[in-house]
């Protein structure tokens, strides 16, 4: 956890990291912006919206993965206000599968500092890797879906929810989650995470094979 603390304090290092931070920005801002002119459930999304953009900050992720996954929440979050899902045939499916896959992915980094998972050595465990990218993305799908019923069944049937929609939805955040795990995981060389977090944190760098 104190890794965690000390990574998300430091200073940005690089032009990524610092346009990573102004979209982080502009999700803190749309919070407050849904919650006035849109209501405490918009306010709810966009603060769901935050945890994503915050999340990667907090775990060290190099700059492209991070601006990603902050773009991906702030889209998500932009596109359930105005309508998008309904109005723009598969977009949808598409915001499912890029921000699923993202949200896989980070659950799955953050098992591997937890000592969870395995860290990507040799081909085997990159493939387990990638197939728990995956499934993570279908379990977190899953909640999604439930809390899309949930609330569609208590709070506002506007929420829009379906057999076909709900199947649909899963299979784009499994694909998704599957791309993110295989285009991190099978590189011979993937990034590596928590060392990143030490380098960036100011510890000394061990030596590696």
């Amino acid at each position: 956890m104190n890794e965690l603390i000390v990574a998300f304090m430091r200073r940005p290092e690089t032009r990524a990291t610092r346009v990573a931070d102004g979209v982080r920005l502009l999700v803190a801002a749309s919070v407050v912006v849904a919650a006035l002119g849109w209501g405490w459930i918009q306010f709810a999304v966009f603060m769901l919206a935050l945890l994503a953009a915050l999340a990667p900050r907090a775990l060290a992720l190099p700059g492209v993965l991070d601006i990603a996954t902050g773009v991906a929440a702030l889209l998500a979050a932009w596109s359930n206000v105005l309508d998008l899902y309904d109005s723009v045939p598969g977009w949808d499916k598409f915001i499912h599968a890029v921000l699923g896959g993202l949200v896989a992915l980070l659950a799955v980094i953050l098992a591997q500092r937890a000592g969870a998972a395995p860290e990507a050595g040799a081909r085997r465990s990159r493939l387990l890797l990638v197939a728990f990218t995956a499934t993570c993305g279908l379990a977190t799908g899953a909640i999604w879906e439930m809390l899309e019923w949930f609330g569609h069944t208590y709070i506002d049937p506007a929420v829009h929810v379906g057999y076909d929609d709900t199947i649909g939805d899963l299979a784009a955040d499994g694909l998704g989650s599957l791309a993110a795990g295989a285009l991190w995981f099978l590189p011979s060389r993937p990034p590596d995470a928590r060392q990143q977090t030490r380098i960036r944190a100011g510890q000394r760098e061990m030596p590696g094979p």
